[in-house]
């Protein structure tokens, strides 16, 4: 009996994070790691001055785990950490310039790697996938965060 197609599409997705995180890993600057990528890119596309356990949450670790990537990112003073004025408990979580810059120089090293893909594939097969992967990712991101989701 062949797989469901949803688990198909799931598997191969997942294949390829292992390997696109392997040839990005390859060429990041010194130092840094994909988790901290991760985190910076987050940052950037989504808007800083976040709490760390909503980071934590969108990347599905414990609050220890991000507080650790978080610690390596601000030593690097790629980001800042303050309290939140309301919660002191929490912290908020700031993007620098240096934290934009390091992300932007990451994708610029990639940038060899994507026209290898670019020139083997193409763009528009890219641009054809992608209304369905922002789709998927949302509904993911939200059913991870609906009250009584074993996700969360």
């Amino acid at each position: 009996m062949a797989d469901p197609v949803i688990f198909e599409t799931l598997n191969e997705i997942g294949i390829i994070n292992q390997l696109a995180s392997t040839k990005f890993r390859n060429v990041l600057p010194a130092g840094m790691e994909v988790s901290h990528f991760s985190v910076l890119n987050h940052l950037v596309r989504l808007g800083d001055d976040r709490t760390l356990a909503s980071i934590a949450r969108a990347f599905q670790v414990t609050k220890p785990s991000m507080t650790n990537t978080i610690q390596r990112l601000e030593a690097r003073g790629l980001i800042r950490v303050t309290p939140d004025p309301i919660d002191g408990r929490a912290k908020r979580v700031l993007l620098t310039q240096a934290g934009r810059e390091m992300r932007d120089e990451a994708i610029a090293r990639l940038g060899p790697a994507i026209d290898e893909i670019a020139a083997e594939i193409g763009p528009v097969d890219f641009k054809t996938a992608l209304p369905f992967l922002k789709r998927l990712r949302a509904y993911l991101d939200a059913e991870r965060d609906r009250p009584g989701s074993p996700n969360r």
